[in-house]
């Protein structure tokens, strides 16, 4: 919980020293800078726990030029099968376009895994595509994510010796204003396929090879707070995390770490 507590101070001081940086810098205006700061019940990432369904405390940057070009950082604490090899911290580095088509938007980019801290071979390369638009009162978004083949997605439980593996998720996502109230449902369904088993340090998008994740929820607003709370879920069975080992559950109980839950999150935007 050290970490925790340190790296939520570190976002708490961005937080407020955010607008005195816009004053003293007086960026031009066809550049925007935005962020957030986030404390989470549990960390999902694609249905399955990366902090050991434990708190995690989580931020992001994001530079925009009105061109739609961007580069952005996001990062998270880490604990039990999230750590791939040490790491207790998660750092996103992201690069990408951003602009409308039709009655729409299209955003395009790269997402570079790193785990500061870890083991080698951890790191992993994401290419994704966005489209959003709207139908009714609700915002859709269609999104695809593919890492090309690299070693920290290999198959380490079949090819000890070296492999390297891909993957691909699918996912869709939905958002509907609640009339006369600052609530917002959201709900979200996922796809996964590549690389089964565990690379090395357990790295791994799809441990089982393929699955499914869900989520249903709902956000509450006010200024720049957001409160969520969603329900969580995959077709994860617990044989499937039985057979990946004791390093796909929980450290302290030994519960899967893909098993449905609730988290619970406050997200402050700047």
């Amino acid at each position: 919980m050290r970490f925790s507590k340190l790296l939520l101070s570190v976002f708490a001081a961005i937080t407020s020293l955010a607008p005195a940086w816009a004053q003293e810098t007086d960026p031009p205006e066809p550049i925007t800078v935005s962020g957030s700061a986030t404390v989470a019940s549990d960390y999902r990432f694609r249905g399955v726990s990366q902090s050991d369904k434990q708190v995690a405390v989580q931020g992001g940057l994001t530079i925009a030029h009105e061109s739609g070009f961007y580069i952005g950082t996001w990062g998270s604490n880490l604990a039990g099968w999230g750590t791939f090899g040490g790491a207790n911290l998660e750092l996103d580095l992201i690069a990408g376009y951003k602009g409308e088509v039709g009655n729409g938007a299209v955003d395009v980019g790269v997402t570079w895994y790193t785990y500061p801290g870890g083991a080698d071979e951890t790191d992993v390369v994401e290419l994704y595509g966005k489209l959003s638009g709207t139908a009714g009162p609700a915002n859709l978004t269609a999104g695809v994510f593919y890492a090309p083949k690299q070693t920290s997605l290999g198959n380490f439980m079949a090819h000890p010796d070296g492999d390297r593996g891909d993957n691909l998720y699918l996912s869709g996502d939905g958002t509907v204003g609640i009339p006369t109230t600052p609530l917002t449902a959201k709900a979200h369904i996922g796809y996964s396929h590549g690389n089964p088993g565990l690379g090395p340090n357990g790295t791994s998008l799809a441990p089982t090879g393929e699955y499914f994740d869900w989520l249903l929820g709902v956000d509450a607003t006010w200024k720049q707070l957001t409160l969520g709370v969603a329900y969580v879920d995959t077709d994860i069975s617990r044989r499937e995390s039985a057979y990946l080992g004791s390093g796909f559950a929980k450290t302290k109980d030994g519960s899967p770490i893909a098993a449905s839950t609730v988290v619970v999150s406050l997200t402050a935007a700047f």
